[in-house]
């Protein structure tokens, strides 16, 4: 059962005055973005849904045309002509974005909008100006692969070491922050090598980040799942390296 802390109610968040831009990197997820947008707009939150296409061969583009299509309201899509990785999506998709508040979104089933309220209150409350929704702190979950289990708490620990943190969830992909602690840096990671690279950027800012528990359906490598053991080193590499550099 979730502490009533994390109990709160989307009403309670939608009558404050900060605006929320939800960022969704894409790349071959014909199968998934429609139903993920669907469940996006569901939640009645986002000010601004940026799509960016990072060069799909799936058909995934058509379908997203179809959406720009109906004219769904606060929905922008943009097309990176070829595959850049997640890293360059969501630094277009930062780049794009007006609103006070951004949260990433991937295009698949893994993560549950639904929990955005649970995200933001910390934030909207003013007790932090980022938030990482973490697998690890006791929501439900999909038991994961050991060895990608191994990468990410191998990780987490070299983040914490390195920078003098207690996170336990550095690879999720639920970061939320206000759109200001972005605003001077400098992004230079291309693929997933974004998770480190951000992590350390805002920790070196002195920022001690807020997690939350938050539930994970992770999907297997036959559904599509990207990420890849060869990923880890390339992680690893990335947070010692902005340890001591901009």
């Amino acid at each position: 059962m979730m502490h009533p802390a994390f109990q709160v109610k989307k009403e309670d968040l939608a009558a404050t005055d900060l605006t929320l831009a939800v960022i969704v990197p894409c790349y071959n997820e014909a199968e998934n973005i429609a139903e993920v947008l669907r469940r996006v707009q569901a939640v009645e939150l986002a000010d601004e849904i940026i799509v960016v296409d990072d060069g799909s061969t799936d058909g995934s583009r058509n379908i997203l045309h179809e959406l720009q299509e109906q004219d769904i309201p606060n929905l922008r899509i943009i097309y990176h002509e070829e595959n850049k990785g997640k890293g360059a999506a969501l630094v277009t998709g930062f780049a794009a974005a007006e609103s006070d508040i951004i949260l990433i979104q991937d295009a698949d089933f893994e993560y549950d909008p639904r929990e955005y309220p649970i995200l933001l209150k910390p934030i909207y409350e003013g007790i932090t100006p980022v938030v990482y929704g973490s697998r690890f702190l006791g929501g439900p979950r999909k038991a994961m692969n050991f060895w990608n289990m191994v990468a990410n708490k191998l990780l987490t620990l070299a983040t914490n070491v390195l920078y003098n943190a207690i996170l336990s969830d550095m690879e999720t992909c639920y970061k939320v922050f206000r759109r200001e602690l972005i605003e001077d840096v400098i992004i230079h990671a291309r693929g997933f090598d974004f998770e480190p690279e951000f992590t350390a950027k805002i920790l070196k800012q002195g920022v001690r980040i807020y997690e939350v528990p938050i539930s994970y359906n992770g999907r297997e490598w036959d559904e599509g799942k990207k990420i890849k053991w060869t990923d880890a080193p390339i992680a690893l590499w990335t947070l010692v390296k902005y340890r001591f550099v901009d």
